[in-house]
């Protein structure tokens, strides 16, 4: 390998995935290849993708034909495709893209920098291996801002909802010891991270396979004892939201009062349609107890549209529902026919246009609630970290802890004195712009 290959990775896709890119990243920092942001700068290219729906399999193809005919015209040398989609559509892509050089599996990054080397050689790698073996360990080079990182608990789903393609593509539901994600968190603590961000596809499922119970209510109070300032919980299925979980995000202070839900329906017929647990009455029971017993907490969920056989008036149900829970965030998905799962096969498929207008609908609703929500909050004064500058409107930006990376949103404000990216500062609100919050630094 020569000193001077560059090598780029672009990660589509979801926090897990990212995790994912992070861990390829170090390995082949480690085998010495040099890193560059721009795939046009690249001599080979790493296409880190996700194949969870259709909106992100067509993200996913597009970067392909746009590093293809990179590729074309001489600007860089290879492709490699890595990630879900590539796990998902192995024979596929080896057989219409015979321009990608190598098609790696999930199962497979142990050995990315092998394969790497291997296809600047000259060869064309289609590695796969074992993905119920895929391996979560390793160190890794963080891709996020310096002051968060996720910390995946564990990997692969067993909740089988018959929408979703995870369990084909990450295997079955597999918890990472707690000695192992202790160990990360202490490695991510001391390299300065602030917020700390548990992921995997059911977080609160985290340890029923290893140790026979749900383990994330003791995982969470040892993190505690590190010195995270903010520690935030996403993907956590409503079933599992136990009152032992409850009291923990409660009475520890390092806990952000924020949790991610994905619901996706409140209709007890689509939801046991959907392969999922509870109702409307077990939903509306769990959202009332997490405020009664979390005063102020932020509810985040997921919603998805025109599944098979939703009707109108289950689909006006369900917009109610959200209008009288008036979830702090929301996500909304139309509904995406996936090959090979159970959904797909129902004879009673929504109409494409009927689906995204559903999720338009719910989205437009939303918007709405959050506007009077920020509103109210004029006047209030909240901590924020601070995430950067924008130079065109000449105001900082960040988030407070009820507002989680990426996802969420950010919070505009002025500042007599400049902070530094990365601190925490207290911002008062004073307006409303576009459906943000827009404030000012105080003492």
């Amino acid at each position: 390998m020569s000193e001077k290959t560059k090598v780029a990775l672009v990660s589509l896709g979801c926090a897990k995935n990212q995790v994912d890119a992070e861990l390829m990243l170090s390995k082949l920092n480690k085998a010495g290849y040099k890193f560059v942001e721009e795939p046009g700068l690249s001599d080979i290219t790493i296409l880190h993708t996700c194949g969870f729906i259709t909106a992100a399999k067509e993200e996913a193809i597009e970067w392909l034909n746009e590093l293809i005919t990179l590729k074309n015209e001489g600007t860089i040398k290879k492709i490699c495709v890595t990630g879900c989609l590539s796990e998902r559509y192995r024979d596929e892509f080896a057989k219409e893209y015979p321009e990608v050089d190598g098609i790696i599996g999930i199962s497979d990054y142990e050995n990315i920098a092998e394969h790497i080397a291997e296809i600047e050689k000259g060869e064309r790698v289609v590695a796969f291996g074992d993905k119920e073996k895929h391996s979560m360990e390793g160190e890794r080079i963080l891709s996020t801002a310096p002051y968060y990182a996720y910390l995946r608990v564990a990997d692969g789903c067993d909740n089988c909802c018959t929408y979703c393609a995870i369990p084909q593509i990450r295997g079955h539901f597999r918890s990472r010891t707690m000695e192992n994600v202790l160990r990360d968190a202490k490695e991510l603590c001391e390299s300065g991270v602030k917020e700390v961000i548990l992921i995997a596809q059911d977080t609160t499922r985290y340890g029923l396979d290893l140790y026979g119970k749900l383990m994330l209510p003791e995982l969470l109070n040892k993190l505690c004892e590190l010195d995270f300032k903010w520690i935030r919980l996403l993907y956590c299925y409503p079933e599992r939201i136990t009152d032992e979980l409850i009291d923990v995000i409660k009475n520890q202070p390092k806990i952000v009062k924020y949790i991610d839900i994905p619901i996706q329906h409140c209709d007890g017929d689509i939801l046991r349609r959907m392969n999922r647990k509870g109702d409307e009455n077990s939903l509306r029971e769990l959202i009332a107890k997490l405020r009664r017993e979390i005063p102020g907490i932020t509810l985040r969920t997921t919603f998805i549209t025109g599944f098979p056989g939703e009707t109108e008036e289950q689909f006006n149900r369900l917009g109610e529902f959200a209008e009288e829970m008036k979830f702090d965030r929301m996500g909304c998905f139309a509904y995406s026919e996936e090959e090979n799962t159970p959904a797909a096969g129902f004879p009673d498929q929504v109409d494409e246009e009927v689906r995204e207008h559903r999720k338009e609908i719910l989205e437009e609703q939303q918007d709405t609630r959050v506007e009077a929500a920020f509103n109210a909050m004029i006047g209030e004064t909240a901590e924020v970290v601070v995430e950067g500058y924008d130079r065109f409107i000449g105001y900082y930006f960040g988030r407070s802890a009820a507002f989680a990376p990426e996802i969420d949103g950010m919070i505009y404000f002025k500042a007599d004195k400049k902070p530094a990216v990365g601190d925490f500062i207290n911002i008062k609100f004073k307006r409303v712009v576009n459906n943000n919050l827009v404030g000012e630094a105080v003492e």
